[in-house]
C-alpha cells in the first residue's frame, strides 16, 4: 500500500504543486460535444508533474507492460504494477483526474470480482476512476461499479488485453458485421454508466457513428478527431521508440535527446573531462 507523502522541500522528484482543484469525474461527464478532453498516459511520479498541467486525464495505462517493462503485450501486466505505478501517478499530480487500467484477469470473471480489484486500485492509489475493456459483455460489470460508487472509463474496439482472440493490432470495424457490434458497444458501455470511453483502433466512420451513439464522452485514439477528446501513449508521442504505431504522431524527439546526453557524457567520462572542480568537493 502507497499512502506516503515525500518532502517536497527535499526531494526533487517532488516540488511543490500549485495549488488547483483536480478535474472530477461529473466535469469530465459534461465535456461531451464540448472542448476535447487531454489525456496521456503516466507511468511515474516526474511524467505525472510534466503533464498534469496539460491535460484533464492521466490514464495509468497498462501498456506500460510493454513500455516500461518490455513484455510482448498487456496480458502479463499484474494488479500489483498498476496499484504501484498509479500510486506513483497520483503522487505527482496535483490537477487531472487520474484513471487506472484494470489488467486482464482481475475483472472478467464476474462483477464481484471486479468490484473488489477496484476497489483494491482506488484504495492503494488515491486515484479517481479505472478503466476496463470490453464491449456488450461488460456491460452489467459497468454498471456493478458503478452503482457502487466506483467511476469507470470503458474502452472498446481494439482492446490489446484480447490480441490473442483478436489475432493481432490491425484496425477493427472494417467489415459491416463487426461495424455494427462496434457501434452495440459503444452505446452499451455508456448506458450502463461509463463517465468516458476509449474508443482504439477503429476505422474513422465507424468511430464517428460510435462516438453520436454513446453518451457519454468518448476518447480517441486511432479513431477520429470528432471524438470528445484523444489519448496517445505519451513515450510514443514524444519520440522515445523508432517504431510507433499509424495513428500516432510525434510531438518531440526525446530519444534522440536522452542518447545524444548519454554519449556525451560517455565521452566526457573516457576524456576524464568530468567531473570538473564544480562537481566536486574540495577540503576547506
Amino acid at each position: 500500500m502507497s499512502t506516503f507523502t515525500i518532502d517536497t522541500a527535499t526531494s526533487r522528484a517532488t516540488p511543490t504543486p500549485a495549488p488547483m482543484k483536480r478535474v472530477t469525474v461529473p466535469s469530465v461527464r459534461a465535456r461531451k460535444g464540448g472542448e476535447p478532453l487531454v489525456v496521456l498516459t503516466a507511468y511515474t511520479v516526474r511524467h505525472a508533474q510534466l503533464l498534469d498541467p496539460h491535460c484533464d486525464m492521466l490514464l495509468v495505462g497498462d501498456s506500460l507492460g510493454q513500455v516500461i517493462y518490455g513484455l510482448p503485450s498487456t496480458v502479463p501486466v499484474s494488479l500489483e504494477m498498476m496499484c504501484a505505478h498509479g500510486a506513483a501517478v497520483v503522487r505527482g499530480s496535483y490537477h487531472a483526474l487520474v484513471i487506472v487500467d484494470m489488467p486482464f484477469g482481475s475483472y472478467e470473471a464476474s462483477p464481484e470480482q471486479a468490484f473488489a480489484s477496484a476497489a483494491r486500485v482506488l484504495k492503494e492509489t488515491g486515484a479517481a476512476a479505472v478503466k476496463m475493456e470490453g464491449g456488450e459483455a461488460m456491460a452489467p460489470t459497468v454498471r456493478f461499479l458503478t452503482e457502487r460508487g466506483i467511476p469507470v472509463m470503458g474502452h472498446v474496439g481494439l482492446t490489446p488485453q484480447a490480441v490473442n482472440l483478436l489475432g493481432g493490432y490491425g484496425a477493427r470495424g472494417r467489415d459491416a458485421a463487426e461495424a455494427e457490434k462496434l457501434v452495440r458497444d459503444a452505446a452499451a458501455i455508456a448506458e450502463a454508466g461509463a463517465f468516458s470511453l476509449v474508443i482504439e483502433g477503429v476505422v474513422e466512420p465507424i468511430a464517428v457513428e460510435m462516438s453520436r451513439a454513446a453518451a457519454c464522452p468518448t476518447i480517441g485514439i486511432g479513431a477520429s478527431a470528432a471524438c470528445d477528446g484523444q489519448v496517445l501513449v505519451t513515450e510514443d508521442m514524444v519520440g522515445m521508440f523508432e517504431r510507433v504505431p499509424r495513428f500516432v504522431k510525434r510531438f518531440g524527439e526525446v530519444g534522440q535527446a536522452i542518447g545524444a546526453a548519454a554519449e556525451h557524457y560517455a565521452r566526457d567520462v573516457r576524456a576524464r573531462a568530468f567531473p570538473t572542480p564544480e562537481q566536486t568537493y574540495q577540503p576547506k
